[in-house]
């Protein structure tokens, strides 16, 4: 993973890393708090698909209706590729989003390139804005 901006500490590299991770293990695991308990209270979320969410409530009842069921065809891997530091408690994450289809062909089907903007609060880095971008094969 490229690490960009002011130097970062490891321990924030690897907090950021699993935070990655943590999000990757509550979407397959279609585990709704674990999901919303990555972001702040007052997050923004923009969806794969356009929708923009505004606070941890709205981002909860939306997860609560679409993750449940999810993976039924097909899971995701999430792998920091870019990591920016703005501030020692402002980062930027790019993440390569690779879905395969559940059953016997598992070639990957489509990607996605999520931006996470994340802001250490307490010791803790949290999702405090996200964009997940859907790729279109050229």
């Amino acid at each position: 993973m490229d690490i960009t901006g002011q130097i970062p500490s490891q321990a924030d590299v690897d907090a950021i890393e699993e935070l990655v991770a943590q999000v990757e293990k509550a979407q397959r695991a279609e585990d709704v708090d674990a999901f919303i308990g990555l972001f702040r209270a007052d997050a923004l979320w923009v969806t794969g698909h356009g929708k923009g969410l505004y606070g941890r409530a709205t981002i909860e009842e939306f997860t609560r209706r679409v993750l449940p069921g999810a993976t039924q065809h097909a899971t995701a891997t999430y792998v920091p590729d870019h990591l920016l530091f703005v501030r020692s408690d402002i980062a930027v994450v790019n993440v390569n989003q690779t879905y395969t289809p559940a059953g016997e062909d598992p070639a990957p089907v489509d990607q996605g390139t999520p931006v996470y903007l994340l802001a250490k609060d307490a010791g803790r880095w949290r999702i405090a804005a996200a964009q997940n971008t859907v790729v279109v094969p050229e």
